[in-house]
C-alpha cells in the first residue's frame, strides 16, 4: 500500500484522496489527525473527500465552533492555492453548497471521472456498489430524493441532530447483523460503471477495506482501489496519492 509517510511532498505536483473520516467531536485523537494532514497538504494540487467527511451532517446551518473549526481548516489550505473537491457519502449527504463554498470547494456528482497528474480515473464514495444490500440501497434513494432532503432541512436543528443520532445506532445494530459480502461492492457493478466511465482505475472508499483489486474491463487490466477509514484506536488511515510517481495508497499516521 506503499510506503507511510507524515512527510509533506514539498517537490513534485500531487493530488491527495481521503475518505471516511467520521469526524466526530468524540474522536479528538482523529480530529486532530484531520488538522495535521490539511497542514502537510498545502502546495497540493488538489484534495478530493470522497464521502463520510463527518459522523454525520444534518444540514449546513449546524454551524457549532466544531464544524465552524472543520470548515476554517479547509479554508486554509484553498486559500493556500489547493483545491477542494467534496462527494457525498452514506453519512454527509446533506452536505450542501453552503458548506463549499464556506470551505472554497466544488461538490462533485456522486461518482466523477477525474484527470489527476497524469491518471484517468472515476472517483466516488462507493456505497452505489453496495447493490445486495436492497434495505441500505432503498434508504440510499431515499435520502437523495430532492424533496426528502428539503423536508428534512425544514425540520429543527435539534431535531435532526435527534433523528442523525437514532440512524447510527439503528446503522450499528443492522449491520452488526448482515453478512460481511452484503456490505461489500457488487463486482458487475464495478465493472459496468468503469466500463461506462471509460476508465481504468477506480478509486473509492466507504467499504473500510482498504486495498488494491486487480480486474478486467472491457478485455484490458484494470484496478479498484479503496481508501481506508480513519481509526481512533490506531491512529492511522489508508489514504490515496497521485503524483509523478503514479497513482497509489499510503499510510497516514496521526
Amino acid at each position: 500500500m506503499g510506503q507511510a509517510s507524515n512527510l509533506p511532498h514539498l517537490i513534485m505536483s500531487r493530488t491527495l484522496f481521503i475518505s471516511d473520516l467520521h469526524l466526530s467531536p468524540d474522536l479528538p485523537r482523529v480530529t486532530q489527525g484531520f488538522l495535521s494532514y490539511l497542514k502537510q497538504a498545502q502546495g497540493a494540487t488538489a484534495l478530493y473527500v470522497l464521502g463520510d467527511l463527518f459522523e454525520a451532517w444534518v444540514g449546513d446551518d449546524n454551524l457549532d465552533d466544531y464544524n465552524v473549526a472543520v470548515i476554517n481548516a479547509f479554508r486554509t489550505l484553498s486559500d493556500s492555492g489547493t483545491r477542494l473537491f467534496f462527494v457525498h457519502g452514506n453519512r454527509d449527504f446533506l452536505l450542501g453548497e453552503g458548506f463549499t463554498q464556506a470551505t472554497g470547494g466544488t461538490l462533485l456528482p456522486d461518482s466523477q471521472a477525474i484527470d489527476a497528474e497524469g491518471e484517468h480515473l472515476l472517483v466516488m464514495h462507493g456505497d452505489q456498489l453496495c447493490t445486495s444490500d436492497e434495505k441500505y440501497m432503498a434508504f440510499r434513494a431515499q435520502s437523495r430524493d430532492p424533496a426528502w432532503q428539503q423536508m428534512m432541512l425544514e425540520k429543527p436543528l435539534d431535531q435532526r441532530l435527534m433523528i442523525a443520532n437514532m440512524w447510527r445506532m439503528q446503522s450499528k445494530a443492522i449491520n452488526s447483523n448482515k453478512p460481511e459480502n452484503i456490505m461489500d461492492v457488487t463486482p458487475e457493478d464495478v465493472v459496468r460503471v468503469m466500463q461506462d466511465a471509460g476508465v481504468k482505475t477506480l478509486l473509492h472508499g466507504h467499504t473500510h477495506r482498504p486495498d488494491v483489486h486487480a480486474l478486467e474491463v472491457a478485455g484490458q487490466t484494470a484496478r479498484r482501489m479503496v481508501l481506508g477509514d480513519w481509526r481512533e484506536d490506531s491512529g492511522e488511515a489508508i489514504t490515496g496519492i497521485a503524483d509523478a510517481q503514479g497513482l497509489r495508497l499510503e499510510t497516514w499516521h496521526f
